[in-house]
């Protein structure tokens, strides 16, 4: 058992929800289309060739604000520096929790935090959530330059939403980022994510 994995199953998370069939490794990422914050519609293909970064992410949720106390805009300025696409998407349905109605009103949430990731795209309908599984905020996926998902989960080692344990945390999507840079295989493939749950259209 990794040290990854006695943390987690420390803080309260069952050994067998840990390992999901078929994420032990590489899969093809889901094609997906959806407008940004700007009205230009954006594709997982234009991307093609590069590293790219899913979050999801719902501004009203605990889990998010904690990660938004400097935690997720230091992670994406340092990955899309690297020239990582990092892609913030925003799929809580109209009238939930987290739901952006348009591009403005997103813009100024990110303006607000200090965002810094290359776009956010408007996923009210649930479209790419659904393609991806997606299942909490924040959730995230990492996907390489052969467009292959290398990590999903979590996106540090300790699922709670205070914001004390960031420091003591080891963020996964940056160590999985780094063994993409380095052309080694992500150790950690693979933890279940922990946040608020996903606010879909008929949930």
């Amino acid at each position: 058992m990794s040290k990854v994995t006695r943390r987690l199953v420390a803080a309260g998370l069952p050994l067998a929800a840990l390992v999901a069939p078929g994420l032990a490794h590489a899969r093809p990422a889901p094609a997906f289309t959806a407008v940004d914050i700007d009205g230009q519609t954006r594709s997982l293909a234009e991307f093609k060739g590069k590293t790219v970064v899913l979050e999801w992410v719902n501004e009203g949720c605990p889990y998010v604000k904690k990660h938004y106390s400097g935690n997720m805009q230091g992670l994406q300025a340092a990955a899309t520096a690297d020239g990582v696409v990092w892609l913030t998407i925003a799929s809580s349905a109209p009238g939930k929790q987290g739901h952006f109605p348009d591009g403005g009103s997103a813009r100024t949430w990110m303006n607000a935090r200090g965002a810094r990731p290359t776009t956010l795209l408007l996923d009210g309908e649930g479209v790419v959530a659904t393609a991806y599984k997606a299942k909490t905020t924040p959730h995230m996926f990492v996907i390489d330059k052969t467009g292959a998902i290398v990590y999903e989960g979590a996106i540090d080692d300790i699922p709670s939403n205070k914001v004390e344990d960031l420091p003591k945390a080891r963020n996964l999507v940056a160590a999985a980022l780094a063994d993409v840079k380095a052309g080694r295989k992500v150790a950690v493939a693979y933890v279940q994510p922990y946040g608020c749950a996903l606010k879909y259209k008929d949930a």
